[in-house]
């Protein structure tokens, strides 16, 4: 099980537990956990029912130990939960320490993308260019005209943006055309023979 493994973390990182004030998307929400590194802070509201053990500070450790715990793990909700919460601690680690980047590649006849007035314009083969606002804690270079490169901490956020980019101009299967996320690949179809 995901949530059973301790999660290992780096000396440079520090995380801790503070009070939340419950919003409608967690309103049983009472604890955060937030996680400080070298490139941000990120923050996670906790369920009631998980906690969060950090071991005191070691400095002869190669590194430092959280594990995550739950009140009930035979209960079914209460497990699912327990190793999202660990899943998701450990991006919250790794993009606070080292960042994530997602590389988007354009395929296609005119495919480009571009800055204007501080948005991203896509280029798709619509009668319109599509602006797209780009959401805070994302940095988007363009290497090349078919080549974006989104970068940032909060995994979830840079890969929503990817997925948003690429809902535009999904990759499609016959003439190989269309936004790849990644090192995405989509198997070529022979069209209709007569």
């Amino acid at each position: 099980m995901i949530g059973r493994r301790i999660l290992k973390y780096p000396h440079e990182v520090t995380m801790s537990l503070e009070p939340y004030a419950a919003t409608p998307s967690f309103p049983r929400s009472i604890t955060q956990v937030t996680v400080k590194g070298p490139r941000g802070v990120l923050k996670m509201p906790l369920q009631p029912f998980v906690a969060l053990d950090i071991t005191a500070v070691d400095p002869t450790a190669p590194k430092r130990i959280v594990s995550v715990s739950v009140t009930d793990p035979k209960d079914r909700k209460q497990r699912a939960v327990w190793g999202t919460t660990r899943a998701l601690l450990e991006n919250m680690v790794e993009g606070v320490h080292e960042g994530y980047t997602v590389p988007l590649r354009f395929n296609g006849v005119g495919y480009r993308a571009l800055f204007e007035e501080g948005k991203l314009s896509l280029k798709l083969g619509y009668s319109h260019p599509i602006l797209l606002d780009i959401p805070a804690g994302v940095e988007v270079k363009i290497p090349a005209p078919t080549r974006v490169v989104l970068q940032g901490n909060d995994l979830q956020v840079i890969t929503q943006f990817a997925a948003n980019i690429r809902k535009w101009r999904p990759p499609e299967p016959y003439n190989q055309k269309g936004i790849f996320v990644g090192d995405e690949t989509i198997k070529k179809k022979e069209g209709k023979k007569r």
